[in-house]
C-alpha cells in the first residue's frame, strides 16, 4: 500500500476496528490526529519474551506479566508470546492453561509457548512450541541431536520454534576464556543445519529464534528454496551492536544467549533483514536482576526500547516502512491469530479480540503504535518499565520515538 495519510474507525466498546481508509471524517470530529512526522503501523508485536511469570513465582522479582506488559507498550508494542523456559514449565495441557490464567490480569493480550522436553507430547489442541537445542536457562533442553529428534517425531506438523545453539559443539568450547568464545558461530550454524533437517523430516512449521550468525544465513536460504517451511527472528541487540563495540567491562553485561557476534555477523543479520529474509524483529527480553547480571547470567531487556529501536531502522539504516510492518506488525499478527481458535476457546480475554492482530482492516483488534520520525529520544533508566530497571540501549540516542499506542482502541501514553 505505501505510506499515505488514512483514517481509522473503531467502535469503543469492542474495540475493534469498523473501518479504515480514505473516510472523509472532518477534521474537528477525529479523536485523534498525528502530523506528517509520524507513521502508525497496526499495533507491533514481539513473539519472543521471557516475562518470568508462572505457578511457582520463584522468578517474579524479575518481571511478570503486568510489568512485561508496562515495558511493552513502553517500547509500542501491543500483544506478547511468552517462552517457556520457567521453573514451572508449561509442557502439557494442564500445566498450559494454568499458566495462561495467569495472563489475565496483565493489560495486554499474552500468548504462550509450550515446552519441548525429553518427555513431552503435544497438546490436544494448536499451541507454538518451543525446543532448546542446547542449555539455556532453565532445564528444557537435549544433550544431544539424538533425543531432540526422537521426541520431535511425536510433534510432526506442528509450530515449533528452535533455539539453535549446537550442546556436543558447546562442551568443546566450554573453557574458552569469553561467553561469545564459549558459544561460537559454529554451534550457531551446526544446531542450524539439525534444526533444518528436523524440521523438513517431521515437516514442521519451523522458526529459529534470536538468529545471529551470518554464516549460516546460505543454509536457510537453501532450504527454503526447497520449500522447506522456516522462518526466522532478530533481535534489536544483534542488529545494532558487535564484539568490536564493547568494552571488556561491558561484555558481562552484554552476554546472552547466542551471544553478541563478530561485525561481519552484524551487517549480515542486517542486511537480511532488509532484504526481507527476516520475519520477525523479536527482543528475546530475558530481565535478570543487576546482581544475578554481574555474576555473568545470560539475557538482555528490550521492550522498552523496541519502538525507539524500529526508527532507527527507518532513519539511519534505510529500512521501508513496508519492510517494518512486515517484521514488527503483520508476520507477529499472523504468527499469534493462527492460535485464536484454542486460545478463544480457553481464555475470557482472547474472545475480545475479533480477528487478531497486525491489520488495520474491520474485525482486527483496534491496537495501534504511532511512531515520531522527527523527534529524537535517548532511553534512559528513568524511562524504563521492566521490574529490573536495566536494558541495553540506556544512554542510546535514537532518531524517533514513540509517540502514541492503543490497545483495544484506548489510548495508553
Amino acid at each position: 500500500m505505501g505510506v499515505e495519510r488514512q483514517q481509522i474507525a473503531f467502535e469503543e466498546a469492542s474495540g475493534l476496528i469498523t473501518d479504515f481508509g480514505k473516510l472523509g471524517i472532518p477534521a474537528g470530529k477525529l479523536d485523534w490526529q498525528f502530523s506528517d512526522e509520524c507513521l502508525a503501523f497496526a499495533g507491533m508485536g514481539d513473539i519472543h519474551i521471557h516475562a518470568r511469570e508462572d505457578v511457582s513465582g520463584q522468578h517474579l522479582y524479575k518481571e511478570d506479566f503486568q510489568s512485561a506488559s508496562s515495558a511493552a507498550i513502553n517500547g509500542g508494542v501491543t500483544h506478547l508470546a511468552d517462552m517457556p523456559n520457567n521453573p514451572v514449565p508449561p509442557i502439557d495441557e494442564a500445566s498450559y492453561r494454568a499458566k495462561l490464567a495467569l495472563t489475565e490480569k496483565a493489560p495486554l493480550a499474552i500468548l504462550l509457548y509450550a515446552g519441548i522436553g525429553p518427555e513431552t507430547r503435544p497438546l490436544s489442541s494448536s499451541v507454538p512450541y518451543k525446543a532448546y537445542m542446547g542449555p539455556s536457562v532453565g532445564e528444557l533442553f537435549f544433550k544431544d541431536d539424538q533425543e531432540l529428534e526422537e521426541v520431535l517425531q511425536h510433534y510432526r506438523g506442528q509450530w515449533v520454534s528452535f533455539h539453535c545453539e549446537d550442546p556436543v559443539e558447546m562442551n568443546k568450547h566450554k573453557h574458552e576464556s569469553a561467553h561469545h568464545l564459549r558459544r561460537p558461530a559454529q554451534c550457531e550454524v551446526l544446531a542450524t543445519q539439525t534444526a533444518l533437517r528436523l524440521i523438513e523430516k517431521f515437516q514442521l512449521k519451523g522458526k529459529l529464534c534470536h538468529y545471529s550468525a551470518g554464516e549460516g544465513l546460505p543454509l536457510i536460504r537453501e532450504a527454503r528454496q526447497r520449500g522447506v517451511f522456516v522462518q526466522t527472528e532478530v533481535t534489536p541487540q544483534h542488529l545494532y551492536f558487535s564484539q568490536a563495540q564493547l568494552q571488556e567491562k561491558e561484555r558481562g553485561y552484554f552476554q546472552m544467549n547466542p551471544p553478541i557476534r563478530e561485525e561481519l555477523d552484524r551487517e549480515a543479520m542486517l542486511a537480511a533483514a532488509r532484504a526481507g529474509e527476516i520475519d520477525f524483529l523479536a527482543t528475546d527480553h530475558a530481565p535478570h536482576s543487576h546482581e544475578e547480571k554481574i555474576k555473568g547470567t545470560s539475557g538482555l531487556t528490550g521492550l522498552d526500547s523496541f519502538g525507539a529501536f524500529v526508527t532507527w531502522l527507518l532513519k539511519t539504516q534505510h529500512f521501508t516502512p513496508e519492510r517494518i510492518a512486515l517484521m514488527t506488525s503483520e508476520n507477529p499478527g499472523r504468527f499469534a491469530n493462527r492460535f485464536l481458535p484454542t486460545l478463544q476457546s480457553w481464555h475470557p480475554k482472547w474472545k475480545q479480540l475479533g480477528s487478531g492482530f497486525g491489520f488495520l482492516t474491520p474485525g482486527h483488534v483496534a491496537n495501534l503504535t504511532i511512531l515520531n520520525l522527527q523527534k529524537p529520544f535517548m532511553l534512559t533508566t528513568s524511562h524504563l518499565k521492566t521490574k529490573v530497571g536495566h536494558n541495553p540501549f540506556v544512554g542510546v540516542t535514537f532518531p524517533g520515538s514513540v509517540e502514541q499506542v492503543f490497545v483495544q482502541g484506548k489510548a495508553q501514553k
